[in-house]
């Protein structure tokens, strides 16, 4: 593949400019329109389950303005927060889009939540209307703790409107310039303060099309979304990514492999994005099948694959996608162009095995602070061990290197957010002078490839890339007497991935020392707290391992514990 001319990706723009557009950057709802003009007819939204559902640009607009007129007729005004929070389906597209052609900001949750922290969220960040599916409709807002106008379903439903039956009188919505916020997406906060990361319509379109300066799509391209879409990974890199250059996105529903690989065969899928965990258990299952048809067959493949890998990284010559269709077709991927990951660290070998059985496969890094875009492997140039180059327009620093140069990474750019909804504090934290303190550890290369070496060490990341916020687990223990103090820390369950599981170190109260003499009865005791603890918290939250602290944790003058130490006194 022949590299691409930085900046190609949007020069399109200019035709539109002074028409449809002023200024630098359209905003989403004027992007979208772009694309309904260049490509009307070309598939927009599909979903194979529960039934089948296509919908062309010009349909689907038709239906997004549909929803943004009855909106307006409802008396809704600029910049009002509205929730939308479902599985993914062309009906969630259809609300998150209406919502933004109204000139309201669209506020995308988390539908694994349970009820309370789903109002919790939406009394903070003020919003009025939800758009959610059937399933959930009628206990959301049911007790009052959610003072909402209306609730719509995503799916058909009695006694609710269903998303795709509105309508209202023919009206433009209110006028968005770049620097409004269009979404705040939540990154964590169910207890305390929530962090409610406000993106702005600058932020995401410019990410959208300068994240095309490292990787090139085409309107022929069929993006799959599996991973939830109310994250800013699948909400950018799929849903926006698709529709900028007028391509298709499939919606995927379950989790589950098999119904992945149908819909991936199904849908002619070319674009699949996906977290580490997804695309390990992919290869692992293939790599497994090889192995059982003998040791020299899988001798045969592996060596097949190193001279294929070895080609397309010297010469830039993809001979394994004809190499090695027959195992590919097994995984489904014989349509694949493009294999992304993100949301997590990922095995140096997941990535090289893939490039050698054909598939262009990157992966990139980003925050939701930063839209989430801001480093992509290039199809034409990647390096297995970087999580990406910087996309055009993204600055990058190393603050406080130490000797081998890796120090905390800053971020500047068009796609790093305005701030925290309502929380000052936390924005002057993370933000000054446009530089983003991303909290994460790492160096670049002369060619601004960035390599990631640690993260923040209170953050917990998952092989399923999901970010675990110690402080929302602590607080669930502060009722128990038993407990004088808990930390919750990562620790390693594969040094290969990296991912983490959940562990809490406790220091009991000493009522509980008294109380339960012997310390297979503390113990136990202690498992009984976590296993209650656990019932509440999402899965990927639940505390995995416990360790007894025969010292008090050390703590701060003003009664913090010191995260830090307990990591480094507890390091396996």
């Amino acid at each position: 593949m022949a590299k691409k001319e930085i900046g190609s990706a949007w020069d399109f723009l200019d035709e539109f400019r002074g028409k449809e557009f002023e200024g630098k950057w359209p905003t989403v709802k004027e992007a979208f329109h772009i694309t309904c003009i260049r490509y009307p007819d070309n598939e927009c939204f599909k979903a194979f389950s529960p039934k089948y559902t296509c919908m062309t640009y010009r349909e689907a607009e038709r239906k997004i303005r549909n929803v943004a007129n009855y909106l307006l007729s409802e008396g809704v005004g600029k910049g009002e927060k509205i929730a939308v929070s479902g599985k993914n389906s062309p009906e969630w597209a259809i609300a998150y889009f209406g919502i933004l052609y109204a000139g309201c900001t669209v506020v995308p949750l988390d539908i694994s939540m349970k009820d309370s922290e789903m109002e919790t969220l939406m009394k903070f960040g003020d919003v009025t209307r939800l758009f959610i599916d059937s399933d959930r409709i009628s206990n959301i807002g049911s007790d009052g703790n959610a003072a909402l106008a209306e609730k719509i379903s995503l799916e058909p439903c009695d006694g609710y409107k269903y998303v795709l039956d509105l309508d209202g009188p023919e009206r433009e919505g209110y006028k968005a310039e770049p620097s409004d916020v269009a979404a705040i997406l939540f990154t964590s906060g169910t207890t305390g303060i929530p962090k409610g990361v406000m993106l702005t319509n600058e932020n995401l379109v410019a990410d959208c099309y300068l994240a095309q300066g490292n990787i090139t799509f085409y309107p022929s391209d069929v993006f799959y979304a599996i991973l939830p879409i109310h994250h800013a990974y699948t909400m950018l890199a799929v849903l926006y990514e698709a529709f900028s250059v007028g391509a298709c996105t499939v919606f995927g529903k379950k989790l589950v492999i098999s119904q992945i690989l149908k819909e991936l065969k199904e849908g002619k899928v070319t674009i699949f994005l996906a977290v580490p965990m997804l695309f390990n258990k992919m290869i692992g299952a293939l790599m497994t099948g090889v192995r059982k048809k003998g040791a020299f067959v899988y001798a045969i493949i592996k060596a097949l694959m190193a001279v294929s890998g070895a080609i397309k990284k010297a010469f830039n010559v993809n001979v394994g996608k004809k190499m090695f269709g027959f195992l590919l077709r097994q995984l489904s991927l014989e349509n694949i162009r493009i294999c992304i990951c993100g949301g997590g660290p990922l095995p140096a070998s997941t990535f090289r095995m893939f490039n050698q059985l054909g598939v262009d496969f990157v992966q990139g890094y980003g925050l939701t602070e930063t839209s989430p875009v801001t480093h992509l492997n290039p199809t034409y140039a990647y390096i297995e061990s970087s999580v990406g180059k910087a996309i055009p327009e993204c600055n990058v620093k190393i603050v406080d290197p130490d000797s081998e140069g890796n120090g905390v990474i800053y971020i500047k750019g068009p796609m790093v957010m305005k701030g925290y909804y309502k929380n000052d504090e936390a924005t002057r934290l993370v933000l000054n002078d446009g530089w983003l303190n991303t909290g994460d550890v790492g160096h670049e290369d002369a060619n601004h490839y960035l390599y990631l070496t640690g993260r923040a060490k209170s953050v917990i990341v998952t092989e399923g890339g999901k970010n675990v916020f110690p402080e929302e687990i602590e607080d669930h223990f502060q009722l128990y007497d038993e407990i004088e103090q808990i930390c919750i820390i990562g620790y390693l369950i594969n040094k290969e991935t990296k991912s983490e599981g959940v562990r809490a170190i406790v220091y009991p109260s000493e009522s509980a020392r008294k109380k339960y003499t012997g310390k297979d009865s503390l113990e136990r005791r202690l498992n009984e707290i976590i296993t209650e603890v656990n019932r509440d918290l999402q899965s990927y939250k639940k505390i995995t391992r416990l360790d007894i602290s025969e010292n008090p944790l050390p703590m701060t003058s003003t009664k913090k514990i010191k995260r830090n130490e307990v990591v480094e006194e507890f390091a396996d």
